[in-house]
């Protein structure tokens, strides 16, 4: 998906060419077509090919990959997935981004309690 953002539009050959990992063309032709039977890519034709194109904004597939991984991974708690992603040394965080979160954690705390304070 990052491939067809990124280029907006690609065949399964251009989407292969960016691959780091080797990958034959059916593989990659089969994961498109699952894909766009999930919902994420459409096609047009271009003579014998298809074209492929994201339908998701790239924020919308962001956040049902974040839902899976979460679901996936940490058992559906969230809380337990925010503590993964912040287990980092406090200095690889900007003051914007603590500012971000420390907002972010009010405005949760703010919405738990009804919106009183």
């Amino acid at each position: 998906m990052d491939i067809l953002y990124a280029k907006q539009r690609a065949t399964a050959a251009q989407v292969m060419e960016c691959l780091v990992d080797l990958f034959v063309y059916s593989a990659v032709r089969t994961l498109l077509t699952t894909l766009e039977n999930k919902g994420f890519v459409t096609h047009e034709r271009d003579g014998a090919k298809f074209v492929y194109i994201p339908t998701l904004h790239p924020q919308k597939a962001g956040r049902s990959a974040i839902a899976h991984v979460i679901q996936t991974f940490f058992n559906g708690s969230r809380g337990r997935a925010a503590l993964a992603l912040l287990d980092v040394a406090p200095s690889q965080f900007s003051e914007e981004e603590l500012d971000e979160l420390a907002g972010l954690i009010e405005k949760a705390r703010a919405k738990s309690r009804g919106g009183r304070r």
